[in-house]
């Protein structure tokens, strides 16, 4: 069965998790979602594992959720698999990279935060369109993304919700490095060959100490954003942003 996720071994050690609805843009619904945070788990429980490259399929990062779930009005916040998902990423032991092209949009951003490094082609987009949606920000970027570009600049990304630039990005701190285009991916598996080679208890240890800090505000901002989210997603406002999106679309 389709799950819109593809994880293959392009080296030892290495596991490349690619989205891989191109149909969509790699949009992410339920079933990618847990995909997601299943092939996550199985890499973090596999001590042949070192490192783990995030990326999309066919030039683009991923669309963001797909819109069409939103519509579901049963859905509860706690059964959510985007959040499940960002729950398994943000506690994930080992190094995770990210190789954008093309479209990086909502939690295609936000999901950037949680990763060790990343990396974009030089004609990828970002986009946090939360307010436009009649939503709030997700996965904790309310909390990371002022601390890794300051609150003037993620009250900007936020709240207007334009489109930026991946030198945009890389300035705000979202990525390490702009590669030229089409050349996130292997820039960044790279940089994972030279992790594995690393030893694993350093690496794990690095990060837990890098990431120590501001462990516990992540997880209970995960937790308040997602409440406000999906309270936010049930409303009017929300629903006729939804299907104008769709409309236009389809």
């Amino acid at each position: 069965m389709k799950t819109g996720v593809v994880v293959a071994h392009p080296r030892p050690g290495i596991v490349q998790i690619t989205m891989d609805r191109p149909e969509r843009r790699n949009a992410l619904d339920r079933a990618a979602y847990r995909a997601l945070a299943a092939a996550l788990a199985e890499a973090d429980g596999d001590d042949a594992v070192r490192a783990v490259v995030l990326t999309g399929a066919e030039g683009c990062f991923t669309a963001g959720n797909d819109l069409a779930d939103f519509q579901d009005m049963a859905t509860k916040p706690e059964s959510s698999e985007g959040l499940a998902y960002l729950k398994v990423l943000a506690q994930f032991s080992k190094p995770v990279l990210a190789a954008v092209e093309g479209y990086a949009v909502g939690i295609g951003t936000t999901m950037l935060l949680h990763c060790d490094l990343a990396y974009a082609g030089d004609t990828a987009v970002f986009r946090l369109p939360f307010v436009h949606l009649g939503l709030c920000p997700e996965g904790a970027s309310s909390y990371l993304l002022p601390l890794v570009s300051g609150t003037k600049k993620a009250s900007e990304l936020l709240l207007l919700g334009e489109a930026f630039t991946a030198k945009a990005a890389a300035e705000a701190g979202i990525i390490n490095e702009v590669t030229g285009a089409g050349e996130a991916l292997s820039h960044a598996l790279g940089k994972a060959r030279l992790l594995a080679t690393l030893p694993p208890s350093s690496l794990a240890t690095t990060k837990r100490l890098l990431r120590q800090a501001h462990k516990h505000a992540i997880a209970e901002t995960l937790e308040r954003e997602a409440a406000e989210f999906h309270a936010m997603r049930l409303q009017p406002a929300a629903q006729a942003a939804f299907s104008r999106f769709l409309g236009k679309r389809g």
